[in-house]
Order: C-alpha cells, then sequence, then structure tokens
C-alpha cells in the first residue's frame, strides 16, 4: 500500500454480516476449519528455513552490497532482496532484520521496486536486510493468500529469520522485524509464535483483535477484489463459519493476536501518522492500550502528518527511532 490515491473502503469479506455459527470443532476440542491460523497451532508448528541461495548480484548501495537471493518455506522457493554491509564482520555477525511489506497487488509486485527508501536506510545503518517476496508475489512460489486469514505470510517471514541464521556473517541471535500496513499484523503474529524474533517494529500496522478490523475496516485503492482472490475464499469459509469477528467467539479469540498477548517475549516499537487515510490509528492505539494493560515493553509513535507510508518529513524521524530501537535491542537478552 505505498502509493494510495483514491480512498475506497475494504471490506474484506461480503459476510461480515453473516449470522454467527456454532464453532467447528472436533471431539478433542480443535478447531476444524482456519486451526492453521491459531496462535496455539502456529506455535506447536514446526517452522523451518533453508540454505539462502544468491541469485543475482545487483548495484552496489551506499555502503553495502545487493542481491536477489532465494531461499524456501513449505516447499516453496521465496525471492527477496538481500542487503549486506561493506567491511568486516563485527564479532558475533551482523544484526539483521527481516523486511515485510505491506498489502501490494501481487500481479504488479517486483522485489526492487517500492519501500526503497525504507530499505536503503536501514542498510547504511549497518544491518543485514531481507526483504521478502511473499509467495505468489514477483518470482515466488505459492499462492498469495494475504495475511489476515492465512497463516502463509506469517510462515514465510519466520522461515526468512530461520534462513538467515543459517548465513555466516549474520549473528543468529539478532534478528528482528519489520512491517508496514498488513505486515503489522504479520510482525506481531510472528512475534508471539517465534521467540527468536528479537525485537519488532510496526509502521502503519492494522488488524490485531478482529473486532478492530470491524470497527476500523481499511482504505485502499490497490485492492482488486475478485470472488476467485485467495483470501477473500478463505475469509468467506471463516466467517461462514465462525460468524463476523467477535471476541464473544471462541474460535476469534483463539486468533487474535491481542487475545493471545501473552506470549509476546520480545521488545515492539509502533509508528502511525494521525492523517494515515488507508489504515486508521485507532488500530495502534487499541494495541497499545492492550501492551500497556499487559506490562509488555513497548515505545509507541504517532505523527501529525506523513500519511500512510509517514512519509518526509516525518519519515527521517520514524527511520532514525526505527534503526536506535534495532540498534538497542536485537541480540539483547
Amino acid at each position: 500500500m505505498v502509493h494510495t490515491t483514491v480512498r475506497l473502503l475494504l471490506f474484506v469479506a461480503i459476510l461480515w454480516s453473516a449470522p454467527a455459527a456454532a464453532p467447528q470443532q472436533n471431539d478433542s476440542g480443535a478447531f476444524v476449519v482456519g486451526r492453521d491460523l491459531t496462535i496455539a497451532a502456529l506455535r506447536e508448528r514446526a517452522i523451518e528455513g533453508s540454505d539462502i541461495t544468491i541469485e543475482e548480484t545487483l548495484e552496489d548501495g551506499f555502503n553495502y552490497d545487493q542481491y536477489i537471493a532465494s531461499y524456501i518455506s513449505e516447499g516453496n522457493k521465496i525471492y527477496g532482496l538481500l542487503t549486506v554491509p561493506n567491511g568486516p564482520v563485527p564479532d558475533g555477525g551482523f544484526k539483521a532484520v527481516v523486511f515485510n511489506h505491506g498489502y501490494i497487488p501481487p500481479s504488479v509486485y517486483r522485489t526492487t521496486e517500492r519501500y526503497v527508501a525504507y530499505v536503503d536506510a536501514l542498510a547504511r545503518s549497518g544491518m543485514v536486510v531481507f526483504k521478502i517476496d511473499y509467495r505468489g508475489h514477483g518470482d515466488s512460489e505459492g499462492e498469495p493468500t494475504g495475511t489476515y486469514f492465512s497463516p502463509a505470510y506469517t510462515i514465510d517471514a519466520i522461515s526468512a529469520l530461520k534462513s538467515l541464521q543459517t548465513l555466516p556473517f549474520v549473528d543468529p541471535d539478532g534478528i528482528g522485524m519489520w512491517g508496514h500496513s498488513m505486515a503489522g499484523n504479520l510482525v506481531l503474529r510472528a512475534m508471539l509464535v517465534e521467540p527468536q524474533v528479537k525485537a519488532g517494529v510496526i509502521w502503519a500496522g492494522a488488524v490485531y483483535s478482529y473486532d478492530d478490523f470491524i470497527k476500523y475496516a481499511i482504505t485502499d485503492t490497490s485492492f482488486v477484489r475478485s470472488e476467485e482472490t485467495p483470501g477473500l475464499r478463505l475469509s468467506r469459509e471463516l466467517f461462514e463459519t465462525y460468524g463476523r469477528p467477535s471476541s464473544a467467539v471462541a474460535f476469534w479469540r483463539a486468533v487474535s493476536l491481542t487475545e493471545n498477548i501473552a506470549y509476546l517475549e520480545r521488545p515492539l516499537q509502533i509508528h502511525h501518522a494521525l492523517d494515515d487515510d488507508v489504515v486508521n490509528i485507532g488500530y495502534s492505539l487499541d494495541l497499545t492500550a492492550v501492551l500497556r494493560a499487559n506490562n509488555k515493553f513497548y515505545e509507541f509513535y504517532q505523527y501529525e502528518g506523513g500519511g500512510h507510508n509517514i512519509a518526509s518529513p516525518y519519515f527521517e524521524t520514524a527511520m532514525l527511532r526505527t534503526i536506535l530501537f534495532f540498534q538497542q535491542h536485537l541480540g539483547a537478552e
């Protein structure tokens, strides 16, 4: 959602008014439909990485090298932009960040486009950055299912972290995650599931309780709605089974990030602009209220302007805070 010019209310499914149905659980109490999205199921899952393969060498950055690289996530070959600082490797290895982009229509997504200034700023600071192409994006294999109603992108991000740990020049205990918009949901979900995410930073994130999805919705002109869109098919199945998202329903509590916030072990930093016309700042305000009530370590910064991308002149301040946060917390116990 880097370039948004026209406001369009995005109802991710047309069945929000569907009547609530009885939770579909088997005799053991496990959910049948959507079980793989629950925090409990993801925490039980063995998510693995792989070796990282350099596919193409790109033009050098200011003080770093950059490559198109690939790894394997759930059998899918996933591509991404990998930056590596110039100069000697520090003792223990470079700190690293898995960079998770917001919603971009998979059909137009390109690895080296969008978020150029974001990646460059993090790379210039001396960290390894791996901006991954989720499954179904660019040349990555697999189906693009979204992140709100599928665990697929979260698995891709955790798998990327595990893959970075195989690189001899990366500190395996010093890897964080950055996420924008849709990927705010991804980053927090990953932090609830995988304690090896040592710190997380979210810019303009959305959907943490699913009640908040109903409350605020999302505004985005780039979203192309089709009955065959994988994410819509998944959300429709969930809504038909469990009704509209509500914390009064056991399934929606099981997939809610805020209902499972007790699992958050690492520091989180949140940024949001008051004039964000794509993702309402209410998402971040509601999340910080839960973090505060549960005594979790977090930092929250709101900006008078900058819009959904927290553009200049606010970008520079937000990015400096992001870099300092990662430098302070990556690898820290």
